[in-house]
């Protein structure tokens, strides 16, 4: 029994349209990982910094339009805060990169099989 022509032609809509948004929300998600690994290099590099200086050194954090005095602790402590919390998100990221992945390739897969099979069911 073959399905007919109108419903075919609907369902290979609704996964193209799938596959489409997958692969759409697949790149957001490469280019969201990319900017959180940047950002990861950036406070590390900016921990190791810090670390090398003398512990008497001043430093400074940006409040608005100022600067203000901060103990150096509270800010190697904050930058390592920081730096787990962008290694979570990284994590989900990729999470999510694969299950856009599967879903894309899954239409994909289930595009091709029906049509190889002519729209018999």
């Amino acid at each position: 029994m073959s399905i007919p022509n109108e419903a075919l032609q609907k369902l290979l809509q609704e996964i193209e349209t799938r596959a489409i948004q997958s692969q759409q929300q697949l790149n957001i998600t490469k280019a969201q990982v990319t900017a959180k690994q940047r950002e990861i290099r950036l406070l590390e590099l900016t921990s190791k910094e810090i670390g090398s200086l003398p512990k008497e050194t001043k430093v400074y954090e940006g409040v608005g339009k100022m600067f203000v005095g901060v103990p150096m602790t509270t800010v190697d402590k904050r930058l390592s805060t920081e730096s787990s919390e962008k290694k979570n998100e990284v994590t989900n990221l990729q999470k999510k990169l694969d299950y856009l992945e599967t879903t894309h390739k899954n239409s994909r897969m289930n595009l091709e099989q029906i049509l190889k099979s002519g729209g018999k069911a």
